[in-house]
């Protein structure tokens, strides 16, 4: 993807090489005995001289099967200097797409450019996912727009290197408007090492980004009734800041003087898909160092040493230097929640969609997606059969169970709400609220 004239060492203001921790070793805590990072273990870091596209060689067709890197995974896998490097080179693509999307975005261009006649690729099913779907969208609009000709959107796959099961994608273009042959699987059996005998279903038409054949949900435009309702939740950045009841009431909660403010109630995915844990989460938002140190002794200490070490080796200077507080603290969500005495939740990746109300006191964690609504109405309307297809049409999926994943920029902003009589609103409200009853 990247040719270069040179790769160096990053050299530090005395010349001397720039390491980070290896992101993978660990060593136990000496007061603690939780695993934190090993300091020791050390990386080079390196930078990419001049690097620029790299020229593809001459061909009628492009077959492939790029390496399977999701975005959260190509620092380690290719290095920070190459990621930086591959993401300032093609700087038109988010840098949130998964590594394979850089080989969709050249081969597609190509196509369009004439230069081949086609492409095709065997990629992990992530391809359908959101932030992916905006490299594919540009090349199928417009009048020299490309067309997905074949596409297998979920196809079971056994990993030749690790023998794990995988999810694949599979997808053909071609210049032109012409309609497509989408194949999704019905039914497989699996044959352990031997993969899977798998039985498809085959539909044409238009093949949208999203691999669907059918209504473009994908391409529903924001509604202004829906904005800044739903976020997601708290983005922590580190595992000290989660401790048990008991490590609770030892920094001080139900002892110290609004202790409950900051060592709140905490639930994550498997909390609300199963029992929650029990944990509680250490919230110091909207506190300066110098009030957490004298007003909070106890907490304070325990994030000097559970916190600090792990938030030195972050890439992103904004956590090294706030150890402190969540990575991700959510202040518009904080605000929309303040005068609520409830609010609804759901697992954004999950194998079946469910909203439930949690307590304004609970903090909810990255993996929820929250709404400042604390009407039963709305749970009602989020729970009914037309919003859960709709969110399965425009959300996506994700990893070998094929979950779903609520994406609530497509499935919650996008919905159009219902404004139904006073006497159907008040049915829906009185059966969100025995549904809520019954979770």
């Amino acid at each position: 993807m990247l040719a270069w004239d040179a790769v160096e060492p990053v050299l530090d203001e005395n010349g001397e090489p720039v390491t980070h921790w290896d992101g993978r070793t660990t060593k136990p805590h000496p007061v603690t005995g939780e695993e934190v990072p090993d300091e020791t273990t050390r990386t080079p870091e390196f930078w990419y001289v001049n690097p620029r596209k790299a020229e593809w060689p001459e061909a009628e067709f492009i077959v492939g099967n790029p390496p399977f890197i999701g975005t959260a995974r190509m620092r380690d896998a290719l290095g920070h200097g190459y990621t930086e490097a591959i993401r300032r080179t093609y700087s038109q693509l988010p840098k949130s797409v998964d590594y394979v999307m850089y080989w969709w975005h050249v081969a597609a261009e190509r196509v369009k450019s004439e230069a081949v006649a086609r492409f095709g690729f065997i990629t992990t099913n992530s391809l359908r996912q959101t932030f992916n779907q905006r490299v594919i969208r540009p090349f199928l609009i417009g009048p020299d727009r490309l067309s997905i000709v074949f596409a297998i959107p979920d196809h079971p796959w056994i990993d030749s290197s690790d023998g794990a099961d995988v999810r694949i994608c599979m997808t053909v273009a071609v210049r032109g408007i012409l309609d497509g042959l989408l194949q999704t699987v019905k039914d497989e059996k699996s044959r352990g090492e031997l993969g899977s005998i798998v039985a498809l279903d085959t539909r044409s038409g238009e093949i949208t980004e999203a691999l669907r054949v059918g209504a473009t949900v994908s391409r529903a435009v924001d509604l202004s009734a829906n904005a800044r309702i739903s976020s997601r939740g708290m983005q922590l950045i580190g595992k000290g800041f989660i401790v048990t009841r008991d490590r609770a009431a030892e920094l001080g909660l139900g002892r110290l003087n609004e202790s409950q403010k900051h060592i709140r109630e905490y639930r994550n995915g498997r909390d609300l898909n199963a029992t929650p844990r029990g944990v509680l989460v250490i919230d110091v938002f909207g506190l300066s160092e110098e009030e957490i140190r004298e007003r909070f002794p106890e907490i304070y200490q325990h994030l000097l040493e559970n916190m600090r070490p792990e938030r030195r080796q972050n890439r992103r200077q904004s956590y090294r230097d706030n150890w402190l507080y969540f990575g991700e603290p959510r202040s518009d969500l904080r605000l929309a929640l303040r005068s609520l005495p409830r609010f609804l939740a759901t697992v954004e990746t999950s194998k079946h969609r469910m909203f439930v109300f949690l307590n304004a006191e609970i903090l909810p964690d990255n993996k929820l997606v929250s709404f400042a609504l604390s009407d039963a109405f709305s749970l009602g309307v989020l729970s009914s059969r037309v919003h859960t297809t709709w969110a399965s049409a425009a959300g996506s999926r994700l990893g070998i169970g094929n979950d779903l994943v609520y994406v609530k920029s497509k499935c919650f902003e996008t919905f159009p709400f219902p404004d139904p009589d006073d006497s159907t609103k008040a049915r829906i409200r009185e059966l969100g609220e025995q549904l809520d009853s019954h979770r």
